[in-house]
């Protein structure tokens, strides 16, 4: 499939240095389409939807967002803390708008797991079904990120 223009200043914006220090793709080979279809594909399987996940996200991001660097527990199972530092980011789809600096860390205290994911995360799969490419620092695992937030 040819890379139409608009998907181009996509990409360019994903990599190193441009939005962010270490850029949204990682070392991924595959190309965007790529990456986003086979986490859909997991998602599928998973019987959930990136809009399930996203509101899971977000649900602990706000309940956590006043935590001031001490964890919050939630549902009995979930250690959650948010920290937010000055500043503020761009979506690298060319959506409107900027998302704050957060990084919301959950560690799931009945299955052990722990992940964490920032506020342009929680738009970047709700609106695009966008995880991050492997070797991206905010690469989240669908089947992972599924684990840490339902189960």
């Amino acid at each position: 499939m040819k890379e139409t223009p608009q998907e181009s200043k996509i990409i360019a914006r994903m990599q190193a240095g441009v939005i962010t220090l270490n850029g949204f793709l990682g070392s991924d080979t595959r190309h965007l389409h790529e990456i986003i279809a086979e986490d859909a594909k997991v998602l599928s399987a998973l019987g959930t939807s990136q809009s399930e996940i996203a509101d899971r996200m977000q649900y602990f991001s706000d309940a956590s967002f006043e935590s001031y660097d001490t964890p919050v527990f939630i549902e009995d199972n979930y250690e959650v803390e948010t920290d937010v530092v000055r500043g503020k980011l761009p979506c690298p789809f060319s959506h409107a708008g900027l998302y704050r600096k957060t990084l919301t860390t959950l560690h799931n205290r009945a299955n052990g797991i722990s992940v964490r994911w920032t506020a342009l995360s929680i738009h970047m799969i709700r609106e695009h079904g966008f995880f991050e490419g492997i070797g991206s620092p905010f690469r989240l695992d669908p089947q992972k990120l599924y684990k840490a937030l339902f189960t």
